[in-house]
């Protein structure tokens, strides 16, 4: 298997994925079964994959987040967490909490589906659902959190684009995290990670439950026909921007 893929419920930390901001986890939780966490140096989002939580902090405590019964079903309900925060997650479902070092951090504050609007990218066979949880209007040091539905026979993350260069104003370095759910559960997605000079060229095919690392270079995902795909992506890096490079040999496709 590829050192990209890391099996469901396998906990992505900057020393297992070799890099530097990013970490990752999904916590089950059967009923009334709890989590506890400690942010640390750290930043977290907590968002809210199927079922009803509580989160409890010295920040608040904020019951029953989420109601939806998968990923695919519903807005996300999620909640942001500063460094030294010790919380704990209770309830009935399953979470995801995304990391990364942080400063100060933000205010805690619960982020709620209702603040979501739903985005519909691309066009034809690219169209696919973008669901901005913690992206750049909202605040944060270093965590930007959305998740995205393709359609069965779709593409998306397309054209293929990247965002390994600390150049901006035309691209940012993010390290980023993606998340799998397949409808139904046995199916799987196709994803391209790869680079211009082919240092780096692997095509994936994530599992429901499965977490894909893009340390850089250009990438891109499928869903087969029959099969939704869902992904939840994490990115963070020195600055806080979400500023992509297309590949220059598929730009031609976002014109509709």
């Amino acid at each position: 298997m590829s050192d990209l893929i890391v099996t469901r419920g396998s906990i992505v930390t900057p020393a297992s994925a070799g890099w530097e901001h990013v970490g990752f986890e999904t916590v089950p939780l059967a009923s009334d079964a709890f989590a506890e966490r400690d942010t640390g140096d750290r930043e977290c989002c907590v968002v809210v994959l199927s079922g009803t939580v509580d989160v409890r902090s010295e920040h608040g405590d904020w019951d029953g987040l989420g109601g939806r019964a998968s990923p695919f079903a519903g807005g996300p309900d999620a909640a942001y967490l500063p460094p030294g925060t010790r919380f704990t997650v209770r309830g009935e479902g399953e979470v995801a909490l995304c990391w990364a070092p942080a400063g100060d951090g933000a205010p805690a504050r619960v982020l709620p589906a209702s603040g979501v609007v739903p985005e519909t990218r691309g066009h034809g066979a690219h169209e696919r659902t973008v669901k901005p949880i913690l992206m750049g209007d909202e605040a944060a040091d270093a965590l930007l959190v959305c998740e995205v539905i393709t359609p069965p026979g779709h593409w998306s993350s397309y054209p293929p684009h990247k965002h390994d260069r600390d150049a901006l104003p035309d691209e940012s370095f993010l390290e980023e995290t993606y998340h799998f759910r397949i409808d139904p559960p046995q199916g799987f997605a196709l994803q391209r990670v790869y680079t211009a000079d082919g240092s780096l060229d692997e095509t994936l095919a994530p599992r429901d439950g499965d977490t894909v690392l893009v340390p850089r270079g250009y990438h891109t995902v499928s869903a087969p026909p029959g099969y939704a795909v869902y992904y939840l992506n994490v990115m963070a890096g020195p600055t806080r921007e979400w500023v992509v490079a297309d590949d220059p040999d598929h730009a031609w496709t976002r014109a509709p």
